[in-house]
């Protein structure tokens, strides 16, 4: 809960949902965190963009659980592949100059899948919407 006066903020009390506090502060100190929601939130905005069913009521495909995970997947696949990230990007050695009234290019754009060693390239809209998904292993014996 957050405690505000003229617009500035002045006290925040945390609050635990789910087990307590003795449980949880072993598990945050460890990593040197506290409580914070702003993580939670972030993922939520950035969710509810692409995925119209999370932030309204829409009468798009998305009419049951099937259609939620099809949109949630394709919102996944557009970050990590298309979509590049200021937060993962790598500086170049030399700036390389641009061919118009802009300043020199001092980063490499990158996707977090690049980042992780997935694809060795940014991939296009196209790219996604034509990559053929292997079939999922059956389970042995069913």
């Amino acid at each position: 809960m957050q405690t505000v006066r003229r617009r500035c903020l002045v006290d925040v009390q945390h609050r635990i949902v789910f087990g307590t506090l003795e449980a949880v502060q072993p598990v945050l100190a460890a990593c040197g965190w506290q409580i914070n929601t702003a993580v939670v939130e972030r993922l939520t905005l950035s969710l509810r963009q692409p995925v119209a069913a999370i932030g309204r009521r829409v009468s798009t495909l998305c009419q049951g659980e099937d259609g939620f995970g099809q949109q949630r997947a394709w919102s996944h696949g557009y970050d990590n592949f298309v979509l590049p990230h200021a937060s993962v990007r790598q500086p170049v050695p030399q700036p390389v100059p641009t061919h118009g009234t802009g300043s020199a290019t001092q980063w490499r754009p990158q996707t977090p899948a690049l980042a992780a060693g997935l694809t060795d390239h940014v991939w296009s809209l196209c790219e996604v919407l034509l990559y053929r998904v292997p079939p999922w292993p059956r389970p042995a014996g069913g």
